[in-house]
């Protein structure tokens, strides 16, 4: 599949590795016969690659994303592939300064004030705004048929009680948002102490903005009040950021429970420590 992939995008590759950190798609950072360095990204599913292509229309020229240099649709038995440019630098960590912090306020905010285009129709993008609670809802109890074959079952009850108690208690938002879905560190990629931009697309939706603060509380903002502070300035210089203490608690706990679901669906062996992180994050909630 791969050399196919290479050979329709016609690359004189020099070297090429694979990508770790990528979890819905397969990704390559190859160095091209005229040094330049280019991404081979390989979506799992046929949604997953139409979810990036549209992203990429509606994104450009809005946020900071790759170039999308060339893209292949597939065939019956390869989903597609896209071939990226690379955004200078590396992915963001916990030990960035509170200037970087701010950036990914403004980024995200901006990304959030895109709203969907009357009359466009989108067949990968779902816009899930009108229907939100039902959304929410239907993503935690898909993870909690993989869940339960993991979770004690008196945790596994306590958890439904807890999600069908807390989802009473959010707030609709006034108008719908792009909402990337997976807007994480390694997600966000920083060169020195600038925001190169935001990568990968394949979960994206128009949706309620205040999930999306959830994977970047848990593993960058939480860590820090000053780069907290620093975020919070940063996304309020674009849009009114909605109160984080009203929503976080809800969408935390049940990213930890779908988190448990993912790792059942995806493979224990290969993912057994963030299984751990989060049923004790799980367990937490639930004491």
């Amino acid at each position: 599949m791969l050399n196919r992939i290479i050979e329709q995008f016609r690359l004189q590759i020099i070297s090429m590795d694979e990508v770790e950190d990528s979890h819905s798609s397969t990704v390559y950072k190859c160095t091209l016969h005229n040094g330049e360095k280019v991404f081979l990204k390989i979506p799992y599913t046929k949604m997953k690659y139409q979810r990036e292509f549209e992203a990429y229309e509606i994104l450009k020229g809005h946020v900071a994303i790759p170039e999308m240099l060339e893209c292949w649709e597939g065939d019956e038995e390869i989903p597609g592939a896209f071939l990226l440019s690379e955004l200078k630098g590396k992915p963001l960590t916990k030990e960035a300064a509170p200037i970087v912090a701010f950036q990914v306020g403004v980024l995200q905010a901006t990304m959030h004030t895109i709203q969907p285009t009357a009359g466009k129709v989108l067949t990968g993008i779902q816009n899930e705004y009108l229907n939100w609670s039902h959304f929410i809802e239907k993503q935690f109890y898909s993870f909690a048929e993989d869940a339960k074959e993991v979770v004690d079952k008196r945790l596994f009850n306590q958890a439904i009680e807890k999600f069908e108690e807390m989802k009473q208690q959010i707030p609709s938002q006034d108008v719908p948002s792009f909402v990337h879905m997976d807007f994480r560190p390694a997600n966000i990629i920083v060169d020195g102490d600038k925001v190169s931009g935001m990568i990968d697309f394949e979960s994206v939706r128009f949706g309620q903005a205040d999930i999306d603060f959830t994977k970047l509380y848990r593993d960058f903002l939480s860590f820090d009040p000053t780069l907290y502070q620093a975020f919070r300035e940063g996304y309020n210089s674009i849009r009114p950021l909605i109160d984080l203490e009203i929503v976080l608690p809800f969408y935390l706990f049940t990213d930890a429970f779908n988190s448990i679901g993912w790792c059942k669906r995806r493979g224990i062996d290969k993912n057994t420590r963030f299984l751990e992180e989060n049923l004790l994050r799980l367990k937490n909630f639930l004491i």
